[in-house]
């Protein structure tokens, strides 16, 4: 094997169609390259610190500050008459450890608004046995706080990166293949969605580090990022660029799933200016209606400088993966009523619905090996908890070579009423804060190598 650097760009349909289909390639320079097929990566890892937790402030090492680590193989196949064959797999590894997954900063816990049986809106134990004629003895872990915490240890198993039932993936972060012909690309596996595209064109932090603006907003996610058993078509012309997108959820990997997610997305860049929609629009294992995200964003850049705006609307009247609550209630070991069971299953759904406005405008400046970022991004949720949320902090890279930058992020979380949000980074999830409306800051420095 040898290093080499990318071959020069070729002002064709196909090879601009080959650009797009490898987005999560764009930035590394350098590859290994054998028999057509060629080896990437990238590996980031640093020191952080975040104040605001059960533990107080925890400073670790932690893996995928700026972005998230990851080797990959790709490779292209020219089939003649503009066409290409293309594939990628690409998996993430966790620099910390090792592995391909981890857990956030404060670990299991869950948010208060999903954890407290008040907060719930549950009956007290003496107001369900009054209603019931249930005895103590009778409730599953003895009483509705214990009941609802077995059931957050066990939703807490899909709190994480490549976690919970479909954990482990190995090539978690894209796996597809497809055909590249003069009209477009036809792609199949698991991709990233048209809506998060747009969001990592508009957020002046393209997703890295916790001044990115999704990191106000992980859990429970508004934007689907990645989506397995999915079908895309691309296209990219004269800085017009468009896809459609199908997924046929997770049929295969769990019983009984109807779960499905459609999508598109459109833009047009130019040298000093861009803008662009994307739409996700899921249905949840029962089918029905779930989590929909529309994203709208514009740039312009002004010289070394870059100003870029971006709104996400988000609703979800019938979240995902929450149906088993009822039946995993009914089962041993808890062997709970069905009319506890449900009611149970409806308090959860309504702590999970979502319906909110997330608002980003940021500024970067670039200088010789200087890049200087600041961002505002704020998300006003609509529903009762009112968990609304701000973020606002720079970010300073210094780039010490084309593959390798030194990084520090300094970022304050502003939680108000029911929110309780903490700093994550590109590769991992911060958590929550110690209670609701508990702020947060985070200190991140790290390092970043590409090849």
């Amino acid at each position: 094997m040898t290093y080499s650097k990318k071959p020069s760009p070729k002002h064709n349909a196909a090879h601009v169609i080959a650009l797009a289909v490898t987005l999560c390639c764009a930035g590394l320079t350098h590859a290994q390259t054998t028999s057509g097929v060629t080896l990437y990566g990238l590996a980031d890892a640093g020191i952080t610190s975040t104040s605001g937790l059960k533990a107080g402030t925890v400073t670790q090492l932690a893996s995928g500050i700026m972005e998230g680590s990851r080797w990959g193989m790709k490779g292209t196949e020219d089939l003649g008459g503009g066409y290409k064959a293309v594939f990628t797999l690409e998996a993430r590894v966790e620099l910390d450890t090792g592995s391909n997954s981890n857990r956030p900063i404060s670990g299991s816990q869950l948010s208060d608004r999903f954890s407290n049986a008040t907060l719930l809106g549950l009956p007290s134990d003496a107001q369900f046995r009054a209603l019931t004629g249930l005895t103590a003895l009778q409730f599953p872990n003895g009483t509705m706080q214990g009941t609802v915490s077995a059931l957050d240890a066990k939703l807490a198993d899909e709190f994480g990166v490549n976690v919970g039932k479909y954990g482990g993936r190995v090539f978690d972060r894209q796996a597809f293949v497809g055909l590249i012909t003069p009209v477009g690309a036809v792609l199949a596996g698991r991709m990233y969605t048209p809506a998060f595209e747009t969001n990592v064109m508009f957020d002046i932090m393209e997703t890295q580090s916790g001044l990115s603006a999704g990191q106000i907003v992980a859990f429970p996610a508004v934007l689907e990022i990645r989506k397995s058993n999915s079908l895309a078509y691309r296209i990219v012309k004269d800085g017009f660029a468009g896809s459609l997108f199908y997924s046929l959820g997770d049929n295969g990997e769990a019983a009984n799933d109807s779960s499905q997610m459609v999508g598109f997305n459109a833009s047009y860049k130019s040298d000093a200016f861009a803008a662009g929609l994307g739409y996700n629009a899921a249905k949840n294992e029962l089918g029905q209606d779930s989590l929909t995200t529309t994203v709208l964003g514009a740039s312009m850049n002004v010289g070394a400088d870059k100003l870029s705006a971006m709104a996400i609307k988000i609703t979800d009247d019938n979240p995902s993966g929450l149906s088993v609550i009822s039946p995993l209630l009914q089962a041993a070991p808890f062997n709970a009523p069905a009319a506890f069971a449900n009611l149970i299953q409806s308090k959860f759904i309504n702590a999970f619905k979502q319906d909110g406005t997330l608002l980003h405008i940021g500024y970067r400046h670039v200088t010789g090996p200087h890049t200087i970022s600041v961002a505002y991004t704020t998300y006003d949720d609509k529903r009762p908890a009112n968990a609304d949320v701000s973020s606002y902090g720079a970010a300073y890279t210094y780039a010490l070579s084309k593959r390798t930058d030194l990084n520090a992020v300094l970022v304050h979380y502003d939680n108000k009423n029911g929110a309780q949000v903490a700093p994550g980074g590109n590769g991992y999830i911060g958590g929550v804060t110690s209670s609701a409306g508990t702020d947060s800051n985070a200190v991140q420095l790290g390092i970043r190598h590409r090849f």
